[in-house]
């Protein structure tokens, strides 16, 4: 139902900050909850973070607190996830994820998917 599309990675150095963006497409975007995984290189999917539809909740992941933000502009239909302070860990294909009712960091509760985006960073 809402076709999601991830930007704004690439190879960073430690240390170094990246601004992820998700377009959504799709005229209720605004009444679903918004989430961010990741999968980094042989391992499994990850939480990152997610945000209530109205922005009034956000939750995060132990390993990104205070480094990694989450926002929305429901009048853009986009998602941003500013992420500072870069570690060789975060390194992950970065996914975006719509569709459930309640900001969750359980995936298999989203069935809106974006494609992904590379985030490499270097030590």
């Amino acid at each position: 139902q809402v076709q999601l599309v991830e930007s704004g990675g690439g190879l960073v150095q430690a240390g170094d900050s990246l601004r992820l963006s998700c377009a959504a497409s799709g005229r209720t975007f605004s009444r679903y909850a918004m989430g961010w995984f990741r999968q980094p290189p042989g391992k499994e999917r990850e939480s990152v973070a997610a945000i209530s539809w109205n922005g009034g909740s956000t939750y995060y992941a132990d390993s990104v607190k205070g480094r990694f933000t989450l926002s929305r502009d429901n009048s853009k239909n986009a998602a941003y996830l500013q992420m500072n302070s870069l570690k060789p860990e975060d390194t992950a294909v970065y996914y975006c994820a719509a569709g459930s009712p309640v900001a969750t960091l359980a995936h298999r509760l989203y069935d809106s998917w974006g494609q992904g985006t590379q985030v490499t960073v270097s030590s």
